[in-house]
């Protein structure tokens, strides 16, 4: 047995020295020194033979050099066109033989039912007429479970099948399972002694697994999110104070059958803390920091907040930049006293470091042209570095509409003046075919056809066409919009309209058919002034018999000429949802520029918002009108009208001027109206989007060219109301319920307690 094992022994060490010595021979049979007087290349199909020699950097007339000719094999691998390159010597020819990487005829994904396949298109890199190699087909493999695991799905497994076609090319399917989506079973919390675990679960964005969140997909896995929430946990701790707080680490485990995840945060909360005492202190010449106390949201004795000190900084910042000083650097510093739990807080203002901008490097715009995401930007290139200006670029970008997510940052440059902003955007679909139905105690059944795209050609253009119905009113609308006309800051655009209104308040019913053109210029950063022209022709029928007088000398049909104008101040933190800020907007229409119907009508508006918590935010909301006839009366179908949805309490035209004897609403020439409501969430799951309100509207309409002409009733005495109500973003469309009781009225007011409507898209 011994002397067998030592021939086996002997054996192997004879075939590991032949293996080591045969590459050693073989390369001496090429590598001798002498010139290499031609090249042949071999079993190339696609690819010419020029371009191989091209590759591989070696000459007719260079010698036979083993390095050289080494170099060479790794320049033609590293192309990734070749599946397998040999040399071999003939004499004083060298002969290259290669096996060509297929090409890839056609691209295909099987078994995906949760994401389509445009969007795994968009991930993967390789492409039809691309060529195939096993690493490329790995990476999008990859790529592939990547983004089904940030959907939830960490048990889909991707398998990449070829089908071998002639003329070296192939057909590339990758079969998809996708599995279960891995859910969140449950989220525990270990260390926390002052919060509970229901408190951190609503500060975190991930949420444990629910009935009821059938629409979101927080209860997912995603360790993205996960980050996210570990950093959402110490914004809220240093918010509450415990300036020490940490979060020790955060585990995803995953259950034995797979198909959840339990995530459990280990956290140390450290003592709260309080502020002692408060300054601000700078070394920038000619500015007196107690002119900017006012700014300082932070006192003495108040625990210690870390959101409210950042506020503070931005604030300071944004005050010192517009008095000139470009390059300023605020930094909050902080004395600890760990004794008596007490932060001794300085803001400390000085000259910042003086950096230009480089460059503005933008990703992720498949579709949208890199000019449309520049021209939103109040940095340029060569312009001085402000942080002020770059989060109002990120604004201005989400505001766009274009863009799932928008990410902005400043990374150094080589240069130690310079910064390079990095813009990283997501794509989403800006194209909408809707058609929707609904209910409103207003209008009754409601339906809708829509077709728009908001980000035409990529270009940014704006084109819409709506046909809307319900049992007061249809409207056929036709918009296009160029939001930078010209490639100047310059809005331009036209709508073309036919709309119908049964204006049952009024006993009679109204038929618009028109176009109008309209242009919008920025004043200044955030005024924005628009100028608009329209022409109509403008018929009033369907009069009842015992309509008022006044109406009935209105029916027929009129044409009107109006050329108007806009101009509004807006600092509110989102147009739609607006939870802080105000704005202010005056506005003019003049009708008889042409036409047979001759007006000037004025109106003021404006709100304030002001968030009292994360979730509850107070809002008070006005606006004043008031118009005058030019050498005519205003007309019915002209004058301004109160009721419903603006004062709620009251039936839509249930305010203002009214005829006596057959109580038809006339509309009135001064009307002023304005609502003060605050918005908060009722102690529901966020996921269910359903939040209330309380609300007082108020309001007044008078004045009429008929006075003389019937028995009027009409009072300027003011109308209030209050009311409750509430707003569910459901998955039918968004439903909104008010029950408002009129406290301030007039007898001949017609008043509507509840209101109900309710709308949906498919």
């Amino acid at each position: 047995m011994a002397f067998v094992r030592w021939l086996a022994l002997f054996a192997g060490l004879l075939f590991c020295t032949l293996a080591v010595a045969l590459p050693e021979a073989s390369a001496q049979s090429i590598s001798s020194g002498d010139p290499i007087q031609e090249i042949r290349i071999e079993g190339n199909q696609r690819i010419e033979a020029e371009t191989v020699r091209s590759y591989m950097q070696i000459n007719p007339g260079d010698p036979f050099d083993a390095r050289r000719i080494d170099q060479a094999l790794k320049n033609l691998f590293g192309t990734g066109l070749f599946a397998d390159v040999n040399f071999r010597r003939e004499g004083d020819a060298l002969v290259v033989n290669v096996t060509e990487n297929p090409i890839i005829n056609k691209l295909a994904f099987e078994g995906n039912r949760r994401i389509d396949d445009e969007a795994l298109q968009a991930e993967v890199q390789l492409r039809p007429r691309v060529v195939y190699t096993q690493a490329r087909v790995q990476a999008d493999v990859k790529r592939i479970l990547d983004l089904y695991r940030r959907s939830g799905r960490f048990a889909a497994t991707v398998e990449p099948k070829i089908i071998n076609l002639d003329q070296n090319r192939v057909n590339l399917v990758f079969e998809i399972n996708e599995g279960d989506v891995t859910e969140v079973r449950r989220i525990d919390f270990i260390g926390n002694k002052v919060f509970s675990d229901g408190d951190l679960r609503d500060e975190i964005v991930t949420q444990e697994a629910a009935f009821y969140r059938f629409l979101s997909t927080t209860d997912t896995y995603d360790p993205d999110r996960l980050t996210l929430d570990k950093e959402a946990l110490r914004k809220f701790y240093l918010s509450e104070g415990y300036a020490d707080f940490r979060v020790v680490s955060a585990v995803a485990e995953l259950s034995p059958d797979q198909e959840a995840f339990f995530i459990t945060f280990t956290v140390e909360e450290g003592e709260r803390y309080k502020l002692g005492t408060v300054d601000i202190k700078t070394t920038l010449k000619d500015l007196d920091p107690e002119s900017l106390r006012e700014l300082v949201e932070t006192d003495e004795g108040d625990w210690y907040n870390a959101d409210l000190v950042d506020e503070t900084v931005q604030a300071i910042s944004d005050r010192v930049g517009s008095l000139g000083y470009a390059f300023v650097d605020v930094r909050p510093r902080i004395e600890r006293d760990a004794e008596n739990l007490v932060l001794n807080l300085t803001y400390d203002i000085q000259e910042g470091p003086k950096v230009y901008v480089e460059r503005i490097d933008i990703v992720g715009n498949v579709r949208t042209q890199d000019k449309v995401i520049r021209r939103e930007f109040r940095l340029a290139e060569g312009d001085a570095f402000s942080t002020s200006k770059l989060r109002r670029t990120e604004q201005r970008l989400k505001n766009l509409g274009f863009f799932e997510s928008v990410d902005i940052q400043a990374v150094a440059s080589d240069s130690p003046d310079k910064t390079v902003i990095r813009v990283k955007v997501a794509e989403k679909s800006t194209g909408e075919l809707s058609f929707g139905a609904g209910f409103s105690t207003a209008d009754g059944p409601l339906g809708n056809v829509g077709v728009r795209e908001r980000n035409l050609l990529g270009k940014g253009y704006d084109l819409r066409a709506q046909f809307n119905i319900s049992g007061r009113r249809s409207t056929i609308d036709v918009s296009f919009t160029d939001p930078y006309f010209l490639d100047k800051e310059l809005s331009a655009g036209f709508d073309v309209f036919h709309r119908r209104f049964d204006r049952r308040e009024s006993s009679f019913q109204e038929n618009n058919t028109g176009a109008g053109v309209r242009m919008g210029y920025d004043l200044s950063e955030y005024t924005r002034h628009t100028v608009a022209y329209t022409f109509s022709y403008d018929e009033v029928k369907n009069v009842d018999d015992d309509a008022s007088d006044v109406i009935q000398n209105e029916e027929g049909s009129e044409f009107r000429s109006i050329i108007g104008h806009d101009v509004i101040y807006d600092r509110r933190d989102s147009r739609t949802d607006p939870r802080d800020g105000y704005y202010l907007q005056v506005g003019q229409d003049f009708a008889g520029l042409g036409g047979t119907v001759r007006y000037l009508r004025n109106t003021l508006g404006g709100g304030y918002f002001i968030p009292i918590t994360k979730e509850v935010t107070i809002g008070a909301t006005g606006e004043l009108g008031y118009m005058f006839g030019i050498g005519d009366d205003i007309r019915v179908t002209d004058a301004f009208f109160l009721g419903g949805q603006n004062l709620r309490g009251f039936a839509t035209g249930g305010v203002g001027p009214r005829d006596s004897d057959t109580d038809d609403s006339l509309g009135g020439k001064f009307r002023a109206e304005g609502t003060v409501q605050a918005a908060f969430p009722i102690g529901l799951p966020e996921e269910y989007g359903i939040r209330g309100r309380v609300f007082s509207d108020f309001g007044t309409l008078t004045g009429t060219d008929f006075e003389d002409d019937i028995d009027l009733n009409d009072s300027s005495s003011l109308r209030v109301s209050l009311g409750v109500g509430l707003t569910w973003v459901s998955p039918f469309g968004p439903l909104a319920v008010d029950l408002a009781y009129p406290v301030l009225k007039e007898p001949f007011d017609e008043e509507e307690l509840f209101r109900f409507s309710i709308g949906t898209s498919f």
